[in-house]
C-alpha cells in the first residue's frame, strides 16, 4: 500500500505557504475547498468560514456510540497580530491573535496585509533595539508594549504611514520559515496545525486512492478560530456521535511523547477525554504496531473542549503527531506524521 508520508508533507508545505492567522483564513480555506473537490469530495463552507467535508458514508448499521458517526477535527488558522496603532515616529504597535508570544516573535519579518490588499512587509522588533545604543536591552522584558513593527518603507510619521493604507485592525502574518531536514524533521511557525491538517487531507486521499468504505460515517471539519478559543463551537452534524482533534501533540518536560511520536491525550486543562476513546485509541495504536505515548496537557484547549462547551453532546479525544517548541518556531518529524496518520487507518477501520 502507498506511503502518504511524502504527499501530506507536500500538503503540509502549501498550507504552511499561505498566510492565515484567526480572522483572515479565506485563501486558505478557498484552498482547502479545491483540494477536496480534486479529490472527489463535496466540501462546503460553514458560516463562520471553516471547511467541513464528508469523506465516509459509512457502511455498518449503528448499535452504540462507538460505531456512529464522528467528526475529526482539524485548524488552518493560526497565530497572528493585528495592527493596534500606529505610533508618531512611524512604527506600528500591535496586538497578538491567539498566544504569540514576543518573546518568540522577538526579530521575526512579517507582511502587513491592508484592507484594500495591499502587503507591505516589516519586522517586529524591541523599541530602541540596537544593543550599542540601548543599554537596558537584555534587561527589558520582552511584551507588546515594548515592541513594533518597523515597516520596510521609507516613512517616519504617523501620516505617512497612514498614506500607504496601513491603519488599526490590519492583519500581521509572520513568516513561518518552513525547512523539512534530509534527516527527516519538520520545522516551521504554525505546524499546530497545519501539519494535522495536512495529515487528515492525506486520510482523505487514502480512503479515495483505495476505494475504502469505513463502516463508520466519517466528517472532516477544519475551523478557522481554534486559536482564539471558538473555532469548535458550530457546524457540527446532527448525528456526530463523536469528536476527535487532530492537532498537536505536546512535547516538553514532563511527557512522554518524542517528535517521532503521535500522541494520546487523556487530558487537558479542560478534563479529561472520554475514557473509552483514549482505551480504543490505545487499542488501535497497538493492533497496528504504531509508535504512541498518552499523555497529560497542562495548558492545552482544543477544538472538541470547545464543541463541548457548546454543549455537544458527544465522546472525544486529541491526538496528534509531537510538536516541540510549541506556539513558537516549532519542530516535529516525519515518523510522527506517519504514525498519525497509522493511527487514523488503524482506529477508523
Amino acid at each position: 500500500m502507498k506511503d502518504y508520508t511524502e504527499y501530506i508533507l507536500e500538503q503540509a508545505q502549501k498550507l504552511l505557504s499561505i498566510d492565515s492567522p484567526s480572522g483572515y483564513t479565506k485563501n486558505v480555506t478557498d484552498w482547502l475547498l479545491e483540494t477536496y473537490r480534486e479529490m472527489g469530495y463535496q466540501p462546503q463552507r460553514t458560516t463562520k468560514g471553516g471547511v467541513l467535508v464528508q469523506i465516509s458514508e459509512g457502511t455498518g448499521t449503528v448499535s452504540d456510540p462507538s460505531e456512529g458517526p464522528i467528526l475529526l477535527t482539524g485548524h488552518v488558522d493560526t497565530l497572528g497580530a493585528m495592527v493596534s496603532s500606529i505610533t508618531d515616529q512611524g512604527t506600528l504597535k500591535l496586538t497578538p491573535l491567539g498566544g504569540m508570544n514576543p518573546n518568540n516573535a522577538e526579530t521575526e519579518n512579517c507582511r502587513i496585509i491592508t484592507r484594500e490588499g495591499k502587503t507591505y512587509t516589516g519586522t517586529f522588533q524591541l523599541c530602541n533595539a540596537s544593543i550599542h545604543v540601548n543599554g537596558d536591552y537584555n534587561d527589558t522584558k520582552r511584551t507588546y508594549k515594548d515592541m513594533e513593527v518597523l515597516l520596510d518603507e521609507l516613512v517616519s510619521t504617523k501620516e505617512e504611514v497612514k498614506s500607504l493604507g496601513i491603519m488599526t485592525g490590519d492583519i500581521v502574518c509572520f513568516d513561518p520559515r518552513t525547512v523539512i531536514t534530509p534527516s527527516g524533521f519538520i520545522k516551521s511557525r504554525f505546524l499546530d496545525d497545519k501539519l494535522s491538517t495536512a495529515i487528515l487531507i492525506g486520510y482523505a486521499k487514502y480512503l479515495k486512492d483505495e476505494n475504502i468504505t469505513p463502516s463508520r460515517r466519517i466528517y472532516q471539519h477544519i475551523t478557522v478560530f481554534e486559536e482564539v478559543g471558538h473555532g469548535g463551537c458550530g457546524s457540527i452534524p446532527e448525528d456526530v456521535t463523536e469528536m476527535l482533534a487532530v492537532d498537536m501533540g505536546c512535547v516538553g518536560e514532563g511527557l512522554e511523547c518524542t517528535e517521532c511520536q503521535v500522541s494520546i491525550c487523556a487530558k487537558d486543562s479542560r478534563g479529561p477525554s472520554h475514557y473509552d476513546v483514549v482505551s480504543a485509541l490505545i487499542q488501535a495504536a497497538r493492533k497496528a504496531d504504531v509508535d504512541f505515548a498518552v499523555d497529560v496537557y497542562p495548558y492545552y484547549g482544543s477544538d472538541v473542549d470547545a464543541a463541548l462547551s457548546a454543549g455537544v453532546d458527544a465522546r472525544h479525544c486529541l491526538i496528534g503527531p509531537g510538536v516541540y517548541a510549541s506556539h513558537g518556531y516549532e519542530r516535529s518529524h516525519k515518523k510522527g506524521v506517519k504514525n498519525t496518520f497509522d493511527l487514523l487507518k488503524s482506529y477508523l477501520g
